[in-house]
C-alpha cells in the first residue's frame, strides 16, 4: 500500500532505524500511521549495527547544500505536466530508476505554499529506492537524472502525486512543490 505522503512511511522506518543501534545491539521499533479512520498500516522496523564499509550519507555541514532551502511559489497557474529546474546542477553519480537515493527534501503546496513535509525538520536524511511502489511517480521521474551534489525543484502535478486523494495537509488534487537534494546514490545493478 502505497503511503500518505511520498516519502513518509519509509522515512519514518528509516528514521527508526537509523536512531537505534549502533553498539553493535538490535533494536526494534513500531510505528502505525493512519490511512483512514477504519484503517491504519504498521510497520516495524529493526535494526543492527552495519559492518558495510559504505559510509553513512549525511547533511553536509558546509556548502550549498548545508541548509535548508526556501520554497518561493510561481505565481503562474499551476503546471499540468511535471516541471523540473536544477537550482544546483551536481557532478557526481547519476540517480536512474530502481537506484537507492539518498536525499534531503521539503515539500509545500502550489497553492498558498504551505510546507507539508520536510527532511530537515527532522534532522535526518532520507534513503528510499527510487520506485513506483516506494513513491509518488513524480519523484521516481523527476529526480531521475540528478546527479550527486545536486538541488533540484519539482512542481509536481495531482496526476502524478496524489491525484484525487486528500492527504493530511494535503488537499486533494493538489499541486506540490519539493525542493530535493541528491546527496547519495547506489546504483539498483550493485555497481
Amino acid at each position: 500500500m502505497r503511503s500518505r505522503y511520498p516519502v513518509v512511511a519509509s522515512l519514518l522506518a528509516a528514521g527508526l532505524i537509523a536512531g537505534c543501534g549502533g553498539s553493535g545491539n538490535s533494536d526494534t521499533a513500531h510505528i502505525e500511521l493512519p490511512t483512514s479512520q477504519s484503517q491504519t498500516l504498521s510497520y516495524t522496523a529493526t535494526s543492527t549495527t552495519s559492518t558495510s564499509t559504505t559510509p553513512e550519507v549525511t547533511t553536509p555541514t558546509s556548502g550549498p547544500l548545508s541548509k535548508q532551502p526556501k520554497i518561493t511559489v510561481p505565481s503562474t497557474p499551476a503546471p499540468t505536466s511535471l516541471v523540473t529546474n536544477d537550482l544546483i546542477k551536481g557532478t557526481g553519480a547519476t540517480a536512474a530508476e530502481g537506484d537507492t537515493v539518498t536525499v534531503n527534501y521539503v515539500g509545500a503546496l502550489y497553492k498558498g505554499g504551505a510546507i507539508f513535509d520536510s527532511s530537515w525538520s527532522r534532522n535526518t536524511t532520507f534513503t528510499t529506492a527510487l520506485v513506483p511502489t516506494a513513491l509518488i511517480q513524480g519523484w521516481v521521474t523527476g529526480i531521475s537524472g540528478m546527479r550527486v551534489g545536486g538541488r533540484r525543484e519539482l512542481i509536481i502535478p495531482p496526476a502524478l502525486a496524489y491525484k484525487n486523494t486528500a492527504q493530511p495537509k494535503i488537499p486533494a488534487n493538489s499541486t506540490l512543490i519539493f525542493i530535493v537534494d541528491l546527496l547519495g546514490v547506489t546504483p539498483a545493478s550493485g555497481g
